[in-house]
């Protein structure tokens, strides 16, 4: 009875395992192939009725200009996965650069660049976003640079923490004694082993931003009409919440499934891990 009930909690992991990347998986796919496997235009009036519910014509139901739901939600996905990778893969990148730099220069450097992301870091991120999307105005390019501004402290935090205790391991004190140039003990002696952490980090920090931009849309100040992310589909269709209508709840969902398969799917990689090396 005993074995049985330990293989329970390691069927649902393994389980875990499949499924999670899975979703992640489906997404990017409806991101990369979104205009092939459209039904309709998304931009289209598809129908007069308003708010409609699942049909066979329309799969996902419309919204409330009666366009096509489905459509709409795969052209979102588009839009809020594009801005999220390419925001979180410029603020993990530069974080990378400057963590790396500052454990392996240290002295002045690093006290001066860890005190001014620490001032910046203080900062509400939402707050921060409002003020910049406010004041230049709301674009895509203007959302991945300030999504990877918000972000690129934490990251730099992450790195850093982890690169000073590389940079105090013997391989690299030796590597400094041999003479070898700042630059060459930065990505050829610490990056290689603070692969793991980097790789987590992005992973949270790709939740957090897509979090971020869609509370921005949501507040009417992210991606803007007539294209929309999941969060402004939100927006735009949460006068249909009285009348339970699909388009408000759906966006949500797509939301809640991306940000939870990808979470699910770092801890099941990273403690899979862990476990294979203790074994």
């Amino acid at each position: 009875m005993a074995a049985i009930a330990d293989s329970r909690p390691r069927r649902r992991r393994n389980l875990t395992r499949i499924i999670a990347p899975l979703v992640v998986l489906v997404w990017l796919l409806v991101a990369v192939f979104g205009p092939a496997i459209s039904p309709y235009d998304p931009a289209g009036i598809q129908d007069a009725d308003l708010f409609e519910g699942f049909s066979a014509k329309f799969l996902l139901g419309t919204d409330f200009f009666g366009r096509d739901m489905l459509s709409r939600i795969i052209a979102g996905t588009r839009l809020t996965l594009g801005i999220a990778i390419v925001a979180t893969s410029l603020a993990v990148t530069t974080g990378l650069m400057l963590g790396l730099a500052a454990s392996a220069i240290g002295g002045f450097f690093d006290s001066a660049l860890s005190r001014f992301l620490d001032a910046l870091i203080s900062i509400p991120s939402k707050m921060f976003g409002l003020v910049v999307v406010t004041a230049v105005g709301s674009s895509v390019p203007v959302l991945i640079l300030t999504l990877a501004i918000i972000y690129v402290p934490g990251c730099y935090r992450i790195v850093r923490s982890v690169a000073v205790n590389v940079a105090a391991l013997d391989f690299v004190v030796a590597a400094r004694a041999r003479g070898e140039g700042t630059f060459y003990i930065m990505t050829r002696e610490i990056l290689p082993n603070m692969v793991s952490p980097v790789l987590a980090d992005f992973g949270l920090r790709f939740i957090y931003v897509v979090l971020l931009l869609s509370s921005l849309s949501f507040l009417g100040l992210g991606v803007q009409p007539p294209q929309a992310d999941w969060g402004s589909l939100v927006r735009e269709n949460i006068s249909g919440l009285a009348y339970g209508a699909p388009a408000v709840v759906l966006p949500a969902l797509a939301i809640a499934s991306l940000t939870i398969a990808v979470n699910l799917s770092i801890d099941s990689f990273f403690s899979g891990r862990v476990r294979e090396g203790v074994h």
